[in-house]
């Protein structure tokens, strides 16, 4: 019997959630109120399986995302999550169906861009997809920090930190990471529904253990950053603490908030260690440290992946720091990005079009894709042979344009 590729149905969901669960090697079991809880909030018309037989043996799932782009700016895109096949039904060409069916939909509609978390790096290159974000967690070790042990947490500026509670941060919180979106490329939307299940809403597998809130307001009572956290309770020979202060969640919109939320989370007492959370690489944590050692990496990863689907929209509604012009010629074998495109950018604005003008780059789509939010550097690509510089020099001029000062966050996973 032929495997058939298609939207599931609504009585179809429960063994498309159960073929979910099996490709991630979780307990396939999918409770009632399980289906109830997730089918109110997901677009079966882009909640696609392959099914084999009246099974589902294949899922891929898509819905609308905003991602913010160098300058503020923000960009429609096409999130891919939940990509499974099941192990019967492995290397017959399932994924790369389900995809074409996924990116030839999403440019319909409009979408500028595809983004999505990649448990496998391998695979998602081939579609056009480029790692545009990094991560980093770290572990520090209080004891080595250097810190004053007779530190309090207290903000030097005139501003404070108070114990808080999930309604305030359902309050506040929308508003912090929409100023935070204006802050950093890379940074995607959470609706309403986010918002409820990163506080303990909705139906879960797993226990939920409720964290600890804090929020820091300014001088003027301004909240300008929260942090949500949770402790375990370990203690070592002699009775001596050995506690790690998880953190789940920090979005901070100033100088000053980000730096008090680090120092209150490095105060709290029988706190040993403290587990950042993915964090942007250039995250300051580790130099409010007077020793940055005692901040080791647990993780350096990609974060989230972005394939362009429209070029001029993309490019133009970035911003730039220097005047230059450039001609990219961009390879794209599912031709949604493919063609020559003129660059003219400045910062007061950009335009991007269509020209039979030379190419200044020759790259693949992946490639651009990894440069447009500014985490990564055209010459660096060049030196790997992936971009091709048709005219000496180009790779240095596009690193110009495109490197930000600030590396993109994408602090949540999808």
């Amino acid at each position: 019997m032929s495997v058939e590729l298609r939207a599931v149905t609504e009585s179809e969901f429960p063994d498309w959630l159960r073929a979910l669960r099996t490709g991630f090697l979780n307990e396939p079991v999918v409770p009632d109120a399980l289906v109830a809880d997730r089918l109110p909030h997901v677009d079966l018309g882009r909640t696609l399986a392959a099914v084999d037989g009246g099974r589902v043996v294949a899922t891929f799932r898509s819905f609308r995302q905003e991602v913010s782009a160098v300058g503020g700016g923000g960009l429609t895109a096409d999130a891919i999550t939940q990509v499974t096949v099941a192990p019967t039904h492995r290397r017959r060409g399932l994924l790369s169906r389900l995809m074409s069916m996924d990116l030839a939909a999403a440019r319909e509609r409009g979408d500028a861009i595809a983004t999505l978390i990649a448990a496998e790096y391998p695979i998602y290159g081939r579609y056009g997809f480029g790692p545009a974000s990094s991560s980093t967690e770290w572990r520090v070790d209080l004891r080595r920090a250097g810190l004053d042990p007779r530190r309090t947490g207290r903000p030097e500026d005139g501003g404070r930190v108070d114990l808080s509670d999930k309604a305030e941060v359902l309050r506040i919180g929308p508003g912090l990471h929409r100023r935070l979106a204006g802050l950093r490329a890379g940074v995607t939307d959470r609706s309403a529904r986010d918002w409820s299940v990163g506080t303990g809403g909705g139906q879960r597998l797993e226990p939920w253990t409720e964290p600890y809130y804090a929020v820091y307001r300014s001088a003027s009572g301004e909240p300008e950053g929260y942090v949500a956290y949770r402790c375990d309770d370990k203690w070592g020979d002699a009775k001596q603490p050995e506690c790690t202060l998880s953190v789940r969640d920090l979005i901070a919109v100033t100088p000053a908030a980000e730096h008090a939320l680090w120092r209150f989370v490095c105060s709290v007492d029988w706190v040993t260690f403290v587990r950042t959370g993915y964090r942007a690489p250039d995250d300051p944590l580790p130099l409010l440290l007077p020793d940055p050692r005692a901040a080791t990496t647990v993780s350096h990863t990609d974060m989230m992946w972005l394939r362009i689907l429209d070029v001029a929209r993309v490019l133009e509604e970035r911003t730039y720091p220097v005047t230059d012009g450039l001609v990219l010629d961009v390879r794209d074998g599912d031709g949604y990005a493919a063609g020559r495109h003129r660059l003219d950018a400045s910062p007061k604005g950009a335009s991007c079009v269509p020209t039979t003008a030379s190419a200044d780059l020759v790259l693949d789509v992946a490639d651009l894709s990894r440069l447009v939010l500014g985490d990564e550097s055209a010459v660096r690509l060049a030196l790997l042979g992936r971009i091709e510089e048709a005219v000496p020099g180009a790779a240095a001029r596009a690193d110009l344009l495109f490197r930000t000062p600030l590396r993109p966050f994408s602090p949540d996973v999808f």
